[in-house]
């Protein structure tokens, strides 16, 4: 009898390498930011509250500037890596560019802490400029103009971290906090932009029946309301403008939440989360209008949109993107949960806490701090696993 030589299935779908780092912008990009975010928060709170003699950052404008031009860009970059594929077809940056483009983010916060100022100004310009790049070509081969302002946004981004670098050298005449609202200003917008592009699909997928919706002209006065208040910050307009714009914008920014019902999403903390963080972003206008006045002091108004806004909906995108783009299920499991609670304790803390008890404004700052670090710790512990490895499905990615 002659045995039968097994065919090969060529219809198979091939293999997947089981080390999939390098695949997809959101992978590295989301293990290196919350890690650099655990780490770098500890280090400038024991920096401020006097507990080591050594300097981390030379002042809190370094300290914004390194969670802004750091963890948050890094976590854009890698959403918009993994985003623009989807919406282009095209192959964004991965493998060896990607690994480079991760070197480069990288050696901008070591440059940093060191004496080569003019080497962090070069390296931290150039990284937006590259991600402008990775994102621009996919999106002007495949006619994609709806989100080219995506590409202005980080060559202005890009600007900006130079002009904050050769402020700190002399270089330039102009001060560094104004460069840092503008900076500020500009990663609002591009939340703003985000949130109202998924926050009403998430929560009306997350919550069947929920019917979040969004108004034609309150989308465009909130989105023309950030972009007039990073051109007033860029001018240093008078402090009475300032009031009036964030003021109504904070009314504004509220009515869109109040369109997408964020109560009906309790009970789904993958869709809350956003929620409750963009509820950070008004609170933080009408924080700045206030601040403006002089009636709050700004660092307060500041850390209502950093830690809240910014640091809430980055973990949220964070874990709703790394599920899905690995295959795992739309649902959070209790080391997400924990995440979400810690991150918005901490921003309870940092504000509440602060204008609650003065008294005790570094014990809050330092309670803010740890609560801040632990829910990037844990983030990192539980999707380093997922981020690392292929898909569950098979598909590449």
């Amino acid at each position: 009898m002659i045995p039968v030589q097994p065919t090969r299935d060529t219809h198979a779908p091939p293999a997947v390498p089981p080390f999939a780092l390098w695949n997809l912008g959101f992978r590295p990009f989301y293990l290196a930011a919350s890690l650099f975010a655990a780490v770098s928060v500890p280090l400038w709170v024991a920096q401020y509250a006097g507990y080591v003699t050594f300097a981390y950052v030379r002042s809190p404008v370094w300290h914004g500037s390194e969670m802004l031009l750091g963890y948050a860009l890094a976590v854009v970059a890698g959403f918009l890596f993994t985003a623009v594929r989807n919406w282009t077809g095209q192959p964004t940056p991965s493998g060896r560019a990607l690994a480079a483009l991760v070197a480069l983010w990288l050696a901008g916060r070591v440059l940093v802490v060191t004496p080569y100022a003019l080497a962090a100004a070069v390296v931290n310009a150039a990284f937006p400029l590259a991600v402008a790049i990775g994102i621009g070509v996919p999106l002007v081969r495949a006619g994609n103009k709806r989100n080219y302002f995506f590409i202005a946004l980080l060559v202005v981004l890009g600007v900006a971290s130079l002009m904050l670098h050769l402020s700190a050298l002399s270089a330039l005449p102009w001060p560094e906090l104004p460069t840092l609202r503008v900076v500020l200003d500009l990663l609002l917008l591009i939340m703003v932009v985000m949130s109202g592009r998924v926050i009403p699909m998430f929560t009306n997928n997350g919550v069947p029946g929920t019917n979040a919706r969004r108004d034609p002209l309150i989308e465009k006065v909130a989105l023309a309301g950030v972009l007039l208040l990073g051109i007033l910050d860029a001018v240093q307009a008078p402090d009475v403008i300032v009031i009036a714009v964030t003021a109504a914008l904070a009314l504004v920014h509220g009515i869109r939440l109040a369109l997408w019902q964020p109560w009906r999403t309790l009970r789904t903390p993958l869709v809350w989360i956003l929620h409750a963080s963009y509820a950070w972003i008004v609170v933080h206008l009408a924080l700045r209008a206030l601040a403006a006045a002089g009636w709050v002091p700004e660092p307060i108004a500041i850390h209502a949109l950093t830690i809240g806004g910014i640091g809430g909906l980055t973990l949220g995108m964070m874990t709703r993107t790394a599920r899905g783009h690995t295959g795992r299920p739309l649902a959070a499991d209790p080391p997400d949960v924990a995440c979400y609670v810690l991150v918005m304790l901490s921003a309870l803390l940092r504000v509440a806490g602060a204008l609650a008890l003065p008294q005790h404004y570094v014990a809050t700052v330092v309670a803010s701090g740890i609560c801040w670090s632990a829910a990037f710790l844990v983030y990192f512990a539980a999707y380093a696993p997922y981020l690392a490895r292929a898909r569950l499905d098979g598909k590449p990615g």
